[in-house]
């Protein structure tokens, strides 16, 4: 580690090779917490670069708990980088659930929240669901419901070595940007937003690479999800695309309407109060259309005002909330 500190801080790189072999003795407790932070602060300062990300990917990977079964269902995960900064409640993970509603399948990958209040493991957590390992529970959850929650310490151990090192610097790291490509499953779909173009043309890169089925959401006024603040950005196989929230038929709406409270207790209620249809509309208009991109993306030769209809009807019809209690009585 020595070394390695010495190189970076030299403003060299990581090869591919150098970056999986870090990654996989961080995995086995070979460095204590002072020196991964100081490896993990590097990136703070400076940029990272493809090589570097895809050889932490591969070590990831490597070190995964297997749930190829889960494949069969060829699931969709819908998922942000983290890190934006704006602590908005729990979009994706409603949006994963609204779009079980509407009958496709989802394999969810998330863990605790790192730089905001809630990540998709504590609003699952407010809810008492039971975190397992158990590819059969899984398998039930998504022939039952549509849906499987994977909680991301127990499927790779890297994950939870660095968890404490992560939530005391209590900032983005390169990390925020591994977690969505290091899902155990490694499922053919996915939904990944990201805080900032740079992000984006990198995760384009490495989709592009894989040749799944993916589309890329940015807000351009930086948040991580499709948030309806600003004009967005869908990156996907065929095409990228500018919309305003106007195009679609929404309203453009404030940061303040998005943000997640500050407990855990506050988002889950928010997360509730969507799946109830009993939210605003602006947290509901933004789930829906967060939603709509997912099934775009597994059925791309509709457009996305159809992929709204079949969102809306999931969640307005109480599918979705069937959904998640359905889960919940599985998962407990």
């Amino acid at each position: 580690m020595k070394e390695t500190l010495n190189k970076l801080f030299e403003h060299q790189y990581l090869s591919r090779d150098e970056a999986k072999i870090i990654l996989t003795k961080m995995a086995e407790g070979q460095y204590n917490d002072a020196q991964i932070a100081a490896f993990i602060s590097v990136f703070f300062m400076r940029s990272i670069s493809v090589d570097e990300i895809l050889g932490f990917r591969e070590a990831l990977l490597e070190m995964r708990v297997n749930v190829d079964e889960l494949r069969d269902y060829n699931p969709i995960d819908i998922v942000g980088t983290g890190g934006d900064g704006k602590n908005t409640f729990n979009i994706s993970t409603a949006a994963c659930i609204v779009t079980a509603g509407a009958g496709y399948k989802v394999v969810k990958h998330g863990n605790y929240g790192a730089t905001s209040v809630s990540g998709a493991s504590n609003v699952m957590e407010e809810h008492g669901v039971n975190f397992s390992k158990d590819v059969n529970l899984h398998k039930k959850s998504l022939d039952a419901t549509n849906f499987a929650y994977l909680h991301a310490p127990l499927f790779n151990l890297a994950l939870k070595t660095v968890a404490p090192v992560r939530k005391a610097l209590g900032v983005r790291t390169f990390f925020n940007i591994l977690g969505p490509i290091v899902n155990p499953l490694n499922p053919k779909r996915q939904v990944l937003g990201v805080y900032d173009l740079k992000m984006a043309r990198l995760y384009h890169y490495i989709y592009q690479e894989s040749g799944n089925d993916f589309s890329i959401v940015h807000s351009l006024d930086g948040y991580d999800e499709i948030s309806l603040t600003e004009a967005f950005k869908i990156i996907n196989k065929q095409e990228e695309t500018i919309y305003t929230p106007e195009q679609l038929g929404f309203k453009r709406i404030s940061e303040k309407e998005l943000h997640g409270g500050d407990t855990p207790q506050k988002a889950a209620k928010l997360f509730d109060s969507v799946l109830n249809n009993a939210s605003t509309e602006a947290q509901k208009n933004v789930v829906l259309i967060n939603a709509a991109t997912a099934i775009q993306t597994i059925e791309p030769q509709h457009d996305i005002q159809t992929c709204i209809a079949i969102a809306r009807e999931s969640l307005e019809s109480g599918k979705a909330k069937q959904t998640l209690e359905k889960f919940l009585e599985i998962n407990k």
